[in-house]
């Protein structure tokens, strides 16, 4: 793809809309599951889950047809508002061939709620079905699932992210490595290691117009050397408007390695954001419009398109 596509904006959830729990990589923890839909219930949501939620298949959450098929009956039901994937982990990739999409692109576009491993379907809806999608928290993870309760201003993000009405505001960040300035335009990008697998598919990562977001975890700064390498190397990152850089739990100290990679490419780039595996972990819009600038170290997602009745 080039340029920048015209994309489906999905309607954000109200009080009482019914979203559907999906399980399409990791296996998911039956109690940190609980929580997470507890947390749904108490927004005032209706929570659908499949009897194969809680499925297992080695170091995926069942087969790879009944995790498609689980999927594509979500995002195809049209009493469902959202889907939300209950975690990451691996497998999203595993589904990408398998899913019908001619059939998901006849369906009323909906939210798709996940991150990490769920970066692969971001890319893929983004391809495949033009519509924007939400990068972030899931209700089984650590932020959502805690036994203390969910993590509370990535809960109230969250909120303000996902519902009619609400207005999530900037988020913030700690450093400013790149070009001076302020940038609108769409937002793309999401787990470095996913958009690096990617590459050289149908699925990868175009930052052609565009402000990429990077975040990673438990990947040591060779390692984020070596897929940001990649992502030069292959173009993806080719017309990059500007970067946002989230969290980098456990990676060591990766801002050396970031600055020497993409500082080079004289854009701006702000670092810090609580964005990806940390806490609090905010979200993100896909493929819709945000503005960063260096002089707040803050990015401002726009979600533009107005709220329409069913």
């Amino acid at each position: 793809m080039t340029g920048v596509p015209v994309v489906s904006p999905p309607r954000r959830l109200r009080r009482g809309d019914r979203v559907a729990l999906v399980a399409p990589s990791g296996p998911v923890d039956p109690v940190r599951l609980a929580r997470g839909e507890q947390v749904l219930l108490d927004l005032g949501l209706e929570v659908g889950t499949s009897h194969r939620l809680l499925d297992r298949q080695g170091y995926l959450a069942g087969s790879d047809s009944a995790r498609a098929a689980e999927l594509q009956e979500a995002w195809c039901d049209p009493r469902v508002a959202a889907v939300i994937c209950a975690r990451g982990g691996y497998g999203a990739t595993r589904l990408l061939d398998l899913l019908d999409w001619d059939a998901m692109g006849e369906a009323e576009p909906k939210i798709l709620l996940g991150s990490s491993d769920i970066t692969a379907l971001h890319r893929a809806f983004a391809r495949r079905l033009g519509v924007s999608t939400l990068f972030g928290p899931m209700p089984a993870s650590a932020t959502m699932a805690d036994e203390a309760g969910p993590e509370p201003m990535t809960l109230a993000h969250l909120k303000g992210t996902l519902f009619e009405g609400g207005t999530a505001g900037p988020v913030t960040g700690t450093a400013s490595i790149g070009a001076e300035g302020s940038v609108t335009a769409p937002v793309t990008g999401g787990n470095l290691t996913l958009l690096a697998a990617l590459a050289g598919t149908p699925y990868a990562m175009r930052a052609q117009g565009r402000i990429v977001l990077l975040e990673d975890v438990s990947e040591e700064p060779y390692r984020i050397d070596r897929m940001l390498t990649q992502l030069l190397q292959a173009g993806c990152l080719d017309g990059a408007l500007g970067f946002v850089l989230g969290s980098w739990v456990d990676c060591g100290d990766p801002l050396p390695v970031l600055t020497e990679r993409l500082a080079s490419l004289g854009v701006p780039i702000i670092a810090g954001l609580p964005i990806g595996h940390g806490s609090p972990q905010f979200g993100v819009w896909l493929e819709t419009d945000g503005v960063i600038d260096t002089k707040s170290c803050s990015l401002t997602g726009m979600f533009r398109y107005p709220d329409r009745a069913p």
